[in-house]
């Protein structure tokens, strides 16, 4: 039996009786003869399988919420994001089969790292049944719900610094790239954010998504709306306490400034 076998039934708790469907689990499309015998297949599975285990567990959980606010929290705990963070935190990351093209990367990017936690979501729901997938799926989706509930702005900061700009009177915020580097499979963006003419400070990301919330998260700390570091960050809302309304005064006026003639060309990117 191939040693990844065996090293998944140690950490998933799990001994498969199909041990190809592990295999096949950890088994990205760079390797792969065909993409059918990748892990392609097994994350559309393990993706939807997933996302019933945590719509039902948030459905149950907050009997009296309304239909916005657990779809908020469930596609935060669903997210990209979240599904490579909890692949690395199950140890199934390393145990990936890539193709040479990956083999330089430091790390791999976020959304091949996400596919085999929902990858090995599939295999175990496969082998197993829905209450196996469902033990594995809420040992580490289980100690975010709360968290995650509590938090409010399920770290779409995009969509945080949007509300806050309208709040206050602000121009509306526009995203631009500024830079990328990295082969195509595994390319890396650089992007600022512009509100008015002030610009804000470039953040990386693995994709223009990721980037654009890594600088949303700038813009709001450099306004003085976001405090702490993840996964607690706190947003102080225009008239919490601790938001001094001078504050607010010096910061629109900063964000709608025109002293800086080589921001006003920046262009807006899209919010998708």
């Amino acid at each position: 039996m191939d040693e990844r076998v065996e090293e998944v039934e140690r950490l998933v708790g799990h001994t498969f009786r199909d041990p190809e469907l592990v295999e096949r689990a950890l088994t990205h499309s760079s390797l792969a003869d065909r993409r059918s015998l990748s892990n392609e297949r097994m994350e559309f599975l393990g993706d939807s399988i997933l996302s019933f285990v945590v719509c039902e567990h948030l459905y149950r959980r907050y009997p009296d919420a309304d239909e916005g606010d657990l779809t908020k929290v469930k596609s935060y705990l669903v997210s990209r994001l979240k599904c490579a963070e909890y692949a690395h935190e199950a140890g199934l990351v390393g145990l990936l089969s890539v193709g040479k093209g990956f083999s330089t990367q430091r790390s791999l990017p976020q959304s091949v790292a996400a596919a085999v936690f929902e990858s090995i979501v599939a295999a175990l729901y496969l082998d197993g049944g829905l209450a196996l997938a469902e033990a594995f799926i809420m040992r580490f989706v289980g100690p975010n719900v709360e968290t995650t509930e509590r938090m409010g702005h399920q770290m779409n900061f995009k969509s945080v610094l949007q509300q806050i700009a309208q709040a206050r009177g602000l121009e509306m915020p526009a995203y631009a790239v500024t830079d990328e580097k990295g082969p195509d499979h595994a390319k890396e963006f650089e992007v600022a954010v512009t509100m008015g003419r002030r610009r804000f400070s470039a953040c990386w990301g693995t994709s223009k998504k990721v980037a654009e919330q890594a600088a949303a998260l700038v813009a709001l700390r450099e306004l003085g709306h976001a405090v702490g570091e993840e996964p607690a960050i706190e947003i102080r809302w225009p008239g919490d306490q601790g938001v001094s309304a001078d504050s607010t005064r010096s910061s629109a006026q900063a964000a709608a400034s025109t002293d800086d003639p080589e921001t006003s060309t920046t262009e807006s990117a899209s919010d998708s």
